[in-house]
């Protein structure tokens, strides 16, 4: 057999000498386990006395067929071993078919598709790749286990896709639950794999030129982290953290329907904006951001213009950045959270911009959840243009719908270092500005208002 220390690292080999009846893994993206599970059945069917066939669940034809080409490479190279000594893992009759590898005692590795019919009435070891990605897991778990009943393993190996699969279920039953189905459980995040050896590996395969070449372990983290489409897109694939995407109110999905592509200059200059244009303004001080998002109508879509974030800035200097807003002659609305601390900048931006171009919103549960309601609406038909920017997805992803006890909804998100989901709240404030534009002239003027030393004057 192979030298376990030269062709898998650690992780691999406890998984390949794993000989327990049910065992799962939860696994980073891209650390070589496909590679080990293949290993691992054709090791077992090399075996003369191995009577059982093997039936590999993947996600689609296309991984079918590449689990099927690397069993078939390692049977190829054990064949060789098996030959210098007077053996052969090979049959003479027939031969390997598109999802079939055949071997000298009559056995046979399977490679099915991921409808969950294939798996009825076939008794022997299961492998159910990718098991997160396959659409009817709960389906093709109920069938495949009875497939082992008269001997063989169930192997199931995954990234996580989200808190509501089946996969997670499995996993949280183990930790949480006494694990009464008696799962050999692995975990392999890319921080594991990256300690226990991957990284030359990968370096192995990459051209000389590679920037990677020259990364170290931390530097490669930080690169894949950087390179993902947001925080929890990286724990989800990279470190076994699921998605809480039960409870979230906008999925990523959706979010990324409406974001610019990349290399599109969304941003303007607020003195070249001329279309007519909405502001939604979620004010925060100490903890918080202040977001200032614009909107520009075009063509019945509503484009984001400018995404403006302030931390910790007075309020004297934050209500500059409303007037520089209000140089655009197009502005034709604004709503403002007022909100606590906001109620104070409201009724300023009302005295001196007028109620006709500013109004204030009080956040309660029925306004956020007809502010909610109403953004995902817009979502959901593609209404607007977005930033396709890290901070902006994760404040979107942020907020949650929940049911309270006594049944009422309320929409919620947890404060961090960035806030709390502030850019979310900007942006249906502009949404619901855009909506529901003033009945007015679209010309405006200042209200004659003085103040002495007014910032705003």
């Amino acid at each position: 057999m192979l030298r376990f220390h030269k062709f898998f690292l650690p992780y691999q080999e406890r998984w390949i000498r794993d000989s327990s009846r049910l065992k799962i893994m939860e696994k980073s993206r891209q650390i070589g386990m496909t590679w080990a599970a293949a290993y691992r059945l054709v090791r077992q069917h090399a075996h003369h006395q191995q009577r059982l066939d093997s039936w590999v669940a993947s996600r689609d034809e296309t991984s079918a067929k590449l689990f099927l080409e690397d069993c078939k490479l390692f049977r190829n190279i054990l064949h060789v071993a098996a030959h210098t000594l007077g053996q052969s893992i090979l049959t003479d009759s027939g031969r390997d078919s598109t999802y079939a590898l055949r071997f000298s005692n009559h056995t046979q590795i399977y490679s099915l598709s991921s409808n969950p019919d294939t798996q009825a009435g076939k008794r022997g070891s299961r492998v159910l790749d990718e098991f997160a990605l396959h659409p009817q897991a709960d389906q093709l778990y109920s069938i495949a286990y009875p497939g082992i009943t008269w001997g063989g393993q169930l192997e199931i190996i995954s990234t996580h896709r989200d808190a509501n699969h089946l996969f997670h279920r499995l996993i949280q039953e183990i930790l949480h639950n006494g694990n009464p189905k008696n799962f050999s459980h692995h975990r392999v995040t890319l921080e594991d794999a990256l300690q226990q050896g991957i990284l030359p590996r990968i370096k192995a395969k990459l051209p000389r030129e590679d920037p990677r070449q020259d990364m170290t372990e931390s530097d490669y983290y930080d690169y894949v982290r950087q390179s993902c489409i947001d925080e929890d897109s990286f724990q989800q694939e990279y470190m076994c953290r699921p998605l809480q995407e039960g409870n979230s109110f906008l999925s990523p999905t959706l979010i990324q329907s409406c974001e610019y592509a990349l290399g599109i200059h969304w941003e303007r200059d607020l003195s070249a904006i001329t279309n007519t244009s909405y502001l939604g303004i979620d004010i925060g001080r100490e903890h918080d951001l202040t977001v200032f998002w614009l909107l520009e109508k075009m063509d019945d879509m509503a484009y984001t213009r400018s995404v403006l974030c302030a931390q910790r800035m007075r309020f004297s200097d934050q209500e500059l950045l409303l007037k520089s807003f209000f140089s655009i002659p197009s502005l034709r609305r604004v709503c403002i959270d007022q909100s606590g601390i906001g109620r104070q900048f409201t009724e300023r931006a009302i005295e001196h911009f007028g109620s006709y171009r500013v109004e204030g919103i009080t956040f309660t549960p029925a306004t956020k959840e007809r502010l909610a309601y109403e953004l995902r609406m817009a979502f959901e038909q593609q209404q607007l243009k977005i930033p396709a920017e890290r901070a902006i997805r994760e404040d979107l992803r942020a907020v949650k719908k929940e049911t309270t006890f006594a049944g009422n909804i309320r929409f919620s998100a947890e404060r961090n270092e960035n806030g709390h989901a502030d850019r979310f709240w900007a942006l249906a404030l502009a949404w619901h500005a855009y909506q529901e534009p003033a009945a007015h002239s679209t010309h405006f003027t200042t209200i004659p208002w003085r103040r002495p030393n007014h910032p705003w004057l």
